[in-house]
């Protein structure tokens, strides 16, 4: 949480003292059209991530059991620290220093470096440097996610939609199916067998494209619809 408020008071003062600007340049204020892309975002996220899960979990033959020991002030707490965790990475990668990025160097270049520094990143928060068989595929899908959460603040101007994104595969991940640092939460998968290659590539393909596709095709038809 200190880290957080940290974040959002050094954008404060960037924008203040750099740019001659608020914070509303990162579309901040919660405005109706704001809402409704961050609630696009948030639902299409837990639909792709939950067929995602639902599908791996068929293809391994997994045994799902609910924890009855997850309460609701456990899902409270973990919905608050998710929460926590998607504004600081999307402050940090995505909010002023994209916002300088993009001024200076452009939306495409300033949308690459964000992403790369969101891929790379993860090697660290993931605890994987080293371990090349991870890192590789834990680059590629965090670099495309980073690559449409900066896009989508380039096309929107507002960290809503990105937020919604982020949070919503999140949401499902952790405290859904219990896949992150906060260990067992609500559903808990166990005796899984392990599937072939054919469909490893098929669901790290979904995995990889399924959101970017259905989200770009919402921004083209909500502009093309103003």
């Amino acid at each position: 949480m200190v880290g957080l408020l940290i974040i959002i008071l050094v954008s404060w003062l960037l924008l203040n003292f750099l740019d001659k600007t608020s914070i509303e340049s990162l579309g901040l204020l919660p405005k109706s059209e704001r809402i409704k892309k961050f609630s696009f975002g948030l639902l299409i996220s837990i639909i792709c991530c939950l067929i995602y899960f639902g599908s791996l979990i068929l293809l391994s033959k997994s045994s799902l059991t609910i924890n009855k020991d997850y309460g609701l002030f456990a899902a409270l707490n973990s919905l608050g620290w998710t929460t926590k965790s998607v504004l600081f990475e999307e402050f940090l990668f995505r909010g002023v220093l994209l916002y300088f990025g993009i001024k200076y160097f452009g939306a495409k270049t300033a949308c690459i470096i964000s992403a790369i520094a969101f891929g790379v990143y993860h090697w660290f928060s993931y605890n994987i440097f080293g371990n090349v068989g991870q890192m590789i595929p834990v680059f590629i899908l965090t670099f495309v996610a980073g690559l449409l959460f900066a896009h989508s603040f380039v096309k929107t101007k507002s960290m809503y939609l990105q937020i919604g994104l982020h949070l919503g595969w999140n949401i499902v991940t952790i405290i859904v199916f219990s896949q992150g640092p906060l260990g067992q939460q609500y559903l808990i998968a166990s005796n899984g067998q392990q599937i072939g290659i054919l469909m490893t590539l098929v669901l790290f393909a979904f995995q990889l494209l399924a959101l970017p596709i259905l989200t770009l095709f919402y921004l083209n038809t909500s502009l093309k619809l103003k």
